[in-house]
């Protein structure tokens, strides 16, 4: 194996999320310390945050501040949910994990690693679609706070104490939000990048895979069948590492779907009816555009996945079989037979990975 294939490598930046957002517990050594850290946390961002956003909703001054506590309530609820059950579903990560190291284990050959190298490219395009989703929204949201009439705070919200009469308690609640905000950032980050990361991978090894079969039975190549064997385990490791993807975001997936199609009409009919001051109706139109970009990686790279696994049967006829023997080309049939099954990404009972599906939210 080539030393530089270490596909475990594009997941440190989440690792090091998950263990600031209380989840990796198991990678701490000061267990009963972290637990403490992670209850305590977990208590005041993922439960309370949407808490103290959803107890106005509907019970602002006026229309605009009830549909931006709206859209950001909703956003948050679907954050703290997909959160809970990425961290209830989170053994599964490193089950992924072990299943990563032994197909970068099988990696080799010019044509194989620059597809690995291709992956760089790949996953810094979802880094800048992450970085163009959160960083404009957040600054507009940060302005629309510090250029207001009145004082007011950054998302229209309830808290147990008076903040307006209160200059010390105004300045509680304000950092209140812009850290609650910051740790639902956090947890948005790894919530979608690491199922389009994860996908992206996925699709890279399935195309290596591709190349491996193209080659079984060529000059210079030993044991034909020994070959043909080893790609049926790869197919199978892939298979696996696919299916316990879809099940650990299959229901997250769901919500996003649900609060992407919620917030696009939101943001949609603020910016064109009812909001008219210039920074606050910039930001809904940056959040409805940017909403459905957190869901469109996740999307092509499912989409492509499943590309790829379709074209395998292909694959399997591009080797040099017909000088093989009779059990070679009975195992290769019984792959083929196989590999026909479609494979696709669920979102709860929708597909998930999938350009239409994509679409469709936009239309909803």
């Amino acid at each position: 194996m080539d030393t530089h294939i270490n596909s475990l490598s594009y997941f440190r930046s989440h690792w090091t999320v998950w263990k600031i957002l209380g989840i990796a517990y198991k990678q701490i050594y000061w267990r009963k310390l972290y637990l403490l850290y992670s209850l305590s946390l977990n208590l005041f961002v993922t439960i309370g945050y949407p808490l103290h956003l959803g107890s106005s909703v509907f019970q602002n001054d006026n229309l605009p501040d009830d549909l931006k506590n709206l859209s950001i309530f909703a956003t948050c609820l679907a954050c703290s949910l997909k959160t809970i059950l990425y961290a209830y579903n989170f053994d599964k990560v490193q089950q992924m994990e072990q299943l990563l190291k032994k197909l970068d284990s099988r990696v080799s050959g010019t044509e194989e690693t620059l597809i690995y190298n291709q992956l760089k490219i790949q996953l810094r395009n979802i880094l800048f679609i992450v970085i163009s989703v959160y960083f404009p929204t957040g600054i507009l949201a940060e302005m629309s706070f510090i250029f207001q009439d009145k004082r007011g705070l950054m998302y229209p919200a309830r808290f147990p104490f008076d903040w307006r009469s209160s200059t010390r308690n105004y300045y509680i609640a304000h950092i209140y939000q812009i850290v609650g905000i910051s740790f639902q950032l956090m947890q948005n980050y790894v919530n979608d990048c690491y199922p389009a990361v994860m996908l992206c991978i996925i699709s890279a090894h399935t195309k290596m895979l591709y190349k491996r079969f193209e080659h079984i039975g060529s000059e210079g190549t030993e044991d034909s069948e020994a070959q043909l064997e080893a790609c049926i385990t790869d197919h199978k490791r892939l298979l696996e590492l696919f299916k316990t993807m879809e099940s650990f975001m299959s229901m997250p997936m769901l919500i996003q779907f649900t609060v992407t199609a919620l917030n696009v009409c939101i943001g949609f009919a603020a910016f064109l009816f009812f909001v008219t001051e210039p920074i606050s109706r910039t930001y809904f139109l940056f959040y409805s555009m940017a909403i459905p970009l957190q869901i469109f990686p996740t999307c092509y790279y499912g989409m492509d996945t499943e590309l790829w696994f379709g074209k395998m049967h292909y694959a399997a006829f591009s080797c040099n079989w017909t000088t093989q023997s009779r059990s070679f080309k009975k195992k290769l049939m019984l792959f083929v037979e196989c590999s026909l099954k479609q494979n696709t990404a669920m979102a709860g009972t929708k597909k998930s990975g999938n350009a239409n599906r994509y679409s469709k939210s936009l239309r909803l």
